[in-house]
């Protein structure tokens, strides 16, 4: 059996092979170190991350991890994750979407490969922003954002523009 090489042989797709190693490595990293971060709270079963010090993972460098503990004990950071948690509970709404874990690239490539052709940036925002199997939004500002878009698209390009 064999299997498929990719290589990128071409100038042009060395670029766009670095932004999606880029793109997807820091969404990793990002996951990686929630989990990270959200083990050592629940293993330690304190909030504080000078308590955390210890408990870093396995493939991180350890100066790194207690680096990054000290660095979430400050004013600004504290400042900033307390601002984020406010707006979540303000705006619950703005929290809803349908695609769960699945990420926007996933939900681009399943919708490319379903319509055989590059998805629109609609067909996208309604996949990720509709209740499965009915034509409701998750929230009345999807809504309003689709519905926005549809006239801005229809003020920007008349009838017969490409």
């Amino acid at each position: 059996m064999f299997t498929r090489r990719y290589e990128f042989t071409r100038p042009k797709d060395l670029h766009r092979a670095r932004t999606v190693w880029e793109s997807t490595a820091q969404t990793n990293l990002r996951k990686s170190m929630y989990e990270a971060r959200d083990k050592a709270m629940k293993t330690t079963g304190s909030r504080d991350p000078t308590a955390w010090l210890d408990y870093g993972p396995i493939w991180l460098r350890r100066d790194y991890w207690e680096s990054l503990c000290h660095r979430w004990t400050t004013g600004p950071w504290q400042e900033r994750s307390q601002a984020a948690k406010r707006n979540r509970a303000t705006h619950p709404d703005k929290n809803v979407h349908t695609s769960g874990s699945v990420s926007y690239a996933a939900h681009n490539k399943k919708l490319h490969h379903k319509l055989e052709r590059a998805p629109t940036f609609r067909e996208l925002f309604d996949r990720t922003h509709k209740r499965k199997g009915t034509d409701d939004y998750v929230s009345e500002s999807a809504r309003t954002i689709a519905e926005t878009y549809d006239r801005t698209i229809a003020d920007r390009y008349a009838e017969g523009t490409p």
